[in-house]
């Protein structure tokens, strides 16, 4: 009796004791790594350094909106304007190289500022990590609609006329819209009086009243204006009309031979950012502007998606970086 007893619960015992077994495994085992991809699994964080409204701020939302639904994770827009787009972006040397922070740095920011602020508070090839070009952006000149001109030779022929009477408007001392005016007066020899404001959508009012006459603003953000008749478009600053423009000449069609300029927007990571995070968000980006909605928005604003390799921005910025630094040596722009 007994011994049948005994035996009726051997299978039971041998049961909790194999359960017995694996839980003391599981307890003094070392946890699973995470699984590759698990990056993001927090909101990320998109600096802007420009004002609500401007270009930089368009193109960043419209890539932010499309990486929220690629990545799984909130992507919080951030706008932090101020010196040139160079206070936001210093920003981005507080925050850890996690790829939880990032930067949606310009021309101004990465190939122009390095050349004009002697206290400018990082070093862009050393401080940052490139990730994509974004895009890239013709700009336009347009004036203000109560100015007597109808192209840019008229407008060349008044300013010479009238030597430091107009204005022009630019977001921000040291500025790619600052810097192509200076080039804009050093091709065509005219003496024209700077009006620095904090973005071109804070500009944008003063030239459609007039109290400004003229701005090279970037086509992604003028557009609005100028079909709405608030502005009047003069020329474009790439090498070619914009399909969004075709009847706007180009700069260098319009007398001005050499005249050509874009801007363009990157993506950046604090330096030592990990490659995987770089790669994989060098993936996203690509992916995001290649798609039919990114396309078609930035069509609709004259930008160009790119979603380039992190090297590829590398050599952007380099090779702009030496456009400008020769723009601003022949104009003696400083700043402090």
């Amino acid at each position: 009796m007994k011994h049948s007893l005994i035996s009726s619960w051997l299978p039971l015992l041998s049961v909790v004791a194999a359960l017995l077994t694996v839980g003391a495994h599981a307890q003094t085992s070392t946890p699973a790594p995470a699984a590759p991809g698990a990056y993001p699994n927090k909101p990320i964080r998109l600096i802007v350094p420009f004002p609500p409204g401007g270009a930089t701020d368009i193109i960043g939302r419209t890539v932010a909106q499309k990486l929220v639904a690629q990545l799984g994770q909130t992507v919080i827009v951030e706008n932090r304007p101020g010196a040139g787009g160079t206070l936001g972006s210093s920003e981005l040397m507080k925050a850890a190289p996690d790829g939880y922070t990032l930067l949606l740095g310009t021309t101004s920011t990465h190939s122009i500022a390095p050349y004009l602020y002697k206290n400018l508070g990082y070093v862009a090839e050393r401080d940052f990590v490139p990730i994509s070009e974004v895009a890239t952006a013709t700009n336009v000149l347009v004036v203000a609609p109560n100015l007597q001109v109808a192209d840019v030779r008229q407008l060349v022929a008044l300013a010479k006329a009238q030597p430091d009477k107009l204005n022009y408007a630019s977001s921000g001392n040291g500025t790619i819209v600052h810097l192509q005016s200076e080039l804009f007066k050093q091709v065509s020899a005219t003496r024209i009086t700077h009006v620095p404001y904090k973005g071109t959508a804070l500009a944008m009012p003063d030239v459609m009243s007039g109290q400004v006459q003229m701005i090279f603003d970037s086509i992604v953000s003028a557009l609005p204006h100028i079909n709405g008749g608030k502005v009047r478009a003069l020329a474009v600053t790439s090498a070619k009309r914009s399909p969004l423009l075709p009847n706007v000449p180009t700069v260098m069609e319009s007398g001005l031979p050499g005249y050509e300029v874009n801007t363009y927007f990157g993506l950046y990571a604090p330096a030592k950012t990990p490659a995987d995070i770089v790669d994989r968000l060098q993936r996203e980006v690509a992916k995001a502007v290649q798609s039919a909605e990114v396309k078609d928005r930035f069509a609709t604003q004259g930008a160009e998606p790119v979603g380039g390799t992190p090297a590829a921005l590398a050599q952007t910025m380099r090779a702009e970086a030496e456009k400008w630094k020769r723009v601003i040596e022949t104009a003696g722009v400083k700043l402090d």
